[in-house]
């Protein structure tokens, strides 16, 4: 009788885990089996990201031509006094101010060409007055010569002492020249408009040699390095973008080419003005791109486009709300848009966010973006 039972609590058992068996693999009447994991998705599948998109845009940019250089004055002055050995009383400027021609610089200590120049004064009018006596001595000996009362030897004394002091007053008048140059030279002045760059001179020094640099006009330029063969493609006037250090930026103009090509780099300089300085200062280091002509480039802003293992790639939205992502070539940039090849014209990428998709995700576009 027990054996009875327990062969049919055993049958019972292997019962209850063949039909929990059969339910796991086949599912419920009342429950659809489980899809695949790599089933596609229905069309009501859930977006994986909203995004708004932007088509190719064709525009007209320049070609241009990259190179470095560094930025220079285009003349710098070396402004010192004229004469040497004179003690530096009053220093009127320093770096970075900008002054005219003929402006006040420095001044030099003028006590002792003061009093020469006094001394001198006083000498040509000691000359002067000689002159004049002469002068009335020999009008009264042509009077007496004319009366017969006077030798010509008299009258060649009285034409020689006149001769004599002429010369004593044209002698003290070169001298008193001369002084007052050198009393104006104890004021260094500019000798043209622009920037001091630098400044040696110090109140209570001597001064000797140069007191101040400075940059003439103002003017900067930028000097880039070329390939040779690149050189016959650039022409004076052509418009150069500078990229300065800081993100900053900076245009200027081709003003002339090198006569020559240095032979052992084969390279050689373009001198661009710089019109538009900005933040750019001499002796700075500058990317610059010149301008030689025209091109048509396909861009779009440059969150649209991805990089990915070293390649550029854009997530294309096709028409069932999947994206596909097609890797692309990559160009020029001009402010936030970036030049791409191997995209037809009407072809909509996602504009932002292509990084967080994967190829074949379903997305939720909204309203295009504005170009």
């Amino acid at each position: 009788m027990q054996l009875r039972k327990r062969a049919v609590i055993a049958a019972l058992i292997v019962a209850a885990i063949a039909i929990g068996l059969f339910v796991a693999t086949r599912g419920t009447p009342d429950a659809p089996a489980k899809a695949p994991a790599n089933a596609a998705a229905k069309p009501g599948a859930k977006a994986a990201l909203t995004v708004q998109t932007v088509k190719p845009e064709t525009a007209e940019w320049a070609r241009t031509l990259s190179a470095n250089g560094s930025i220079t004055a285009w003349q710098e002055a070396a402004v010192g006094p004229e004469l040497g050995g004179l003690r530096i009383t009053e220093v009127l400027v320093n770096v970075g101010d900008t002054v005219r021609k003929g402006q006040l610089l420095a001044r030099l200590a003028s006590d002792t060409l003061n009093a020469d120049t006094a001394q001198t004064r006083a000498g040509l009018a000691e000359a002067e007055a000689t002159l004049n006596e002469v002068q009335a001595n020999l009008e009264r000996t042509r009077q007496l010569r004319s009366a017969g009362m006077s030798s010509a030897q008299q009258m060649v004394q009285a034409e020689t002492a006149v001769v004599t002091a002429q010369a004593r007053v044209e002698a003290q008048r070169a001298r008193l020249r001369a002084d007052e140059v050198r009393l104006s030279q104890t004021r260094v002045v500019a000798p043209d408009d622009g920037v001091i760059s630098a400044r040696t001179g110090t109140v209570g020094s001597i001064a000797q040699g140069e007191l101040f640099r400075l940059i003439r006009g103002g003017r900067l330029e930028w000097r880039g390095e070329l390939a040779e063969a690149e050189m016959s493609q650039i022409t004076p006037g052509a418009t150069v973008h500078l990229h300065l250090a800081g993100g900053t930026s900076a245009t200027g103009r081709v003003r002339v080419l090198a006569p020559t090509i240095d032979p052992q780099t084969r390279t050689g300089l373009v001198y661009a003005d710089l019109t538009e300085a900005g933040a750019a200062r001499a002796g700075m280091f500058a990317r610059g791109e010149v301008e030689i002509g025209k091109l048509s480039a396909q861009s779009l802003p440059q969150s649209a486009v991805s990089l990915r293992d070293g390649f550029s790639y854009v997530m294309v939205v096709e028409a069932d709300s999947r994206v596909r992502q097609q890797k692309i070539d990559v160009g020029r940039r001009v402010g936030d848009r970036v030049e791409v090849r191997g995209l037809k014209p009407d072809t909509a990428v996602v504009a932002a966010g292509g990084a967080f998709l994967a190829d074949g995700d379903t997305v939720r576009v909204v309203s295009a973006a504005k170009n």
